[in-house]
């Protein structure tokens, strides 16, 4: 599948709509994201924050978990919303790299600006990886 322009601004919108139902009681910053699986179907995920900070939740690894919960595992693009097109957190740059570097990650900021395109290798250069595991 080919990350087409109309395909983009899809994403774009989801991420959007989805981050108003971010819940974000501490800091304010809500975050939403659209994460496209090459089968096409998208999955949405917001971050929950939690009183106990590192158990707060972002909102690429909440569509992370999503997708992989309904069994996809092979992502073409995320597309992350925030207020000022903030960049992916290290532990959401690590789970995204797992499933593969070439996912592409468009970052967007309220309105619907894209601010940065990379890919998660661009975003993570020297990610550990499964292969990093054998002896």
């Amino acid at each position: 599948m080919t990350l087409t322009e109309e395909k983009k601004q899809e994403l774009i919108k989801a991420a959007i709509e989805v981050k108003k139902k971010a819940y974000a009681p501490y800091s304010n910053y809500l975050v939403g994201a659209a994460l496209l699986t090459k089968t096409g179907q998208t999955f949405l995920g917001v971050n929950v924050e939690n009183a106990a900070y590192p158990d707060t939740i972002c909102a690429e690894r909440s569509a992370v978990v999503s997708a992989v919960s309904a069994g996809e595992r092979d992502f073409e693009a995320i597309a992350v919303a925030t207020r000022n097109g903030g960049t992916p957190c290290g532990s959401c740059r690590q789970v995204l790299a797992e499933f593969g570097l070439d996912i592409e990650v468009l970052l967007v900021d309220e309105n619907g600006n894209l601010v940065q395109q990379n890919t998660v290798r661009e975003l993570l250069p020297g990610a550990f990886q499964p292969q990093d595991l054998s002896e």
